[in-house]
């Protein structure tokens, strides 16, 4: 069954790159942020670092949303193999160059922000809506689970060795996509509409609004958060991605289902719940679990959703880097709030911050109200009729078993009464012999 939901044949290349690309991603840039922190350069040299850091990610993905869409699967080899050597370059940073370390670092964040969208369209492309959420929920219950490897394997190695473990690991996702890609259709699809007319319309701003809020509240809050769990912070990371990656199959499921909206607004409602008690009870071993709990449910039901499947389900039938460049932005440059905002963290008062973002998570439920659902109704009620035939079919089986049952039964009785009928006569006839 789950071979047949998850279309593994059609699936394979697009579940590797994803898995490959997001695990990258989450690794590279925290040894960016090491590396970058570790030089002995001047707080705003740094900082200077940093921006273009962003700014690469930033241009690249609009550029690359462009052209990519052109020759996508060609384009994406490429991308591997610039991901492979931007990430082994990061060796090279030092504090004694620093116009070489902001070139290295520009080069770095173009190769990530430029494939990203078409590696989200390429899995959008090889799912349909009927089964969207369900691969999604199966890619990041395994980046959640590698990635819990892999910071076990970062936490032992030096800082060279983690940068060629992670060079090798973008390596292996080139050539096995490139294997795995082979026979790989692409589907057809038309031309995107321009930005501009994305921005303006009506679903799109209903999705995105929550969105981007989301993400700007959980990364502004990170260095607070840090600062309140302190050395336990680092146990609740590493847990959590546990949590995300039961979740995460669980909401895509779901999402396939009932449809995307409830799942996303469950995410949200949730979120608020988690930062309102935060707000309201004092930081202790009890809140770290609750915020264990909560924040891993949230995140495996957002991520799977709200991050590789609706933006795919907006596109439709059209190229769909750009839809997956709106809606991955948001979530590539929110990291920056944490750089700027982890200096003034500790003149933060920490009820006011999370009071603040349960308000404001709050309100960006009311969008979702009024949003469309991304899956089709056609979907949802070929789902409830399939599932209403189902249960029809197995009800008439136990009725025929029954029926079957009590036949056998009534027969049996039938040739019970039979046989004593019979040993009644035989019984007579013997009383008379004898």
């Amino acid at each position: 069954m789950l071979r047949d939901k998850t279309a593994l044949r059609a699936t394979a290349p697009s579940i590797l790159l994803v898995l490959n690309s997001f695990v990258w991603w989450i690794f590279i840039s925290a040894i960016f942020n090491s590396t970058v922190n570790d030089l002995n350069l001047l707080e705003t040299q740094k900082l200077y670092l940093f921006i273009t850091f962003y700014v690469g990610i930033g241009v690249a993905a609009i550029v690359g949303s462009k052209l990519f869409p052109r020759t996508r699967t060609k384009s994406l080899y490429v991308w591997l193999f610039i991901g492979t050597i931007a990430t082994f370059l990061l060796t090279a940073v030092s504090s004694e160059t620093l116009l070489i370390d902001i070139l290295l670092t520009f080069f770095l964040g173009t190769s990530i922000g430029i494939g990203l969208p078409s590696c989200l369209s390429y899995f959008a492309d090889s799912t349909s809506v009927k089964n969207r959420g369900f691969v999604g929920g199966i890619i990041w219950s395994i980046v959640g689970v590698t990635a819990l490897i892999f910071a076990f394997l970062v936490n032992m190695l030096g800082h060279s060795e983690a940068i060629i473990a992670l060079t090798m690991w973008r390596l292996f996702g080139c050539f096995a996509f490139i294997v795995l890609s082979r026979k790989h259709a692409t589907p057809a699809t038309q031309k995107a509409p321009s930005f501009l007319e994305l921005i303006r319309k009506r679903e799109i701003l209903l999705y995105l609004f929550p969105w981007v809020m989301f993400c700007f509240i959980n990364f502004a809050e990170l260095p607070i958060l840090e600062r309140e769990f302190g050395a336990d912070f680092v146990f609740v990371q590493l847990a959590e991605s546990v949590f995300v990656g039961i979740v995460a199959v669980v909401g895509g499921f779901i999402a396939d289902i009932a449809g995307r909206k409830r799942v996303v607004i469950a995410g949200f409602v949730m979120l608020g719940i988690e930062y309102a008690a935060l707000s309201a009870f004092s930081i202790s071993p009890a809140t770290l679990y609750l915020f264990l709990i909560f924040d891993g449910i949230t995140w495996g039901l957002l991520v799977s959703v709200f991050l590789t499947v609706i933006w795919g389900d907006l596109g439709e039938n059209f190229e769909k880097e750009k839809y997956y460049m709106l809606g991955g932005l948001p979530y590539l440059l929110a990291n920056f709030l944490y750089i700027v905002i982890k200096p003034y963290a500790g003149d933060i008062p920490s009820p006011t911050a999370f009071s603040f973002a349960s308000f404001f998570l709050f309100l960006a439920v009311l969008p979702l109200m009024y949003a469309p659902e991304t899956l089709p109704e056609k979907t949802i009620r070929e789902r409830e009729l399939k599932n209403y035939i189902e249960k029809a079919q197995k009800e008439a089986t136990k009725a025929q078993k029954k029926e079957e049952e009590n036949t056998q039964r009534e027969n049996g009785d039938a040739e019970v009464e039979s046989e004593g009928e019979d040993f009644k006569e035989k019984l007579k006839e013997a009383e008379k012999y004898y």
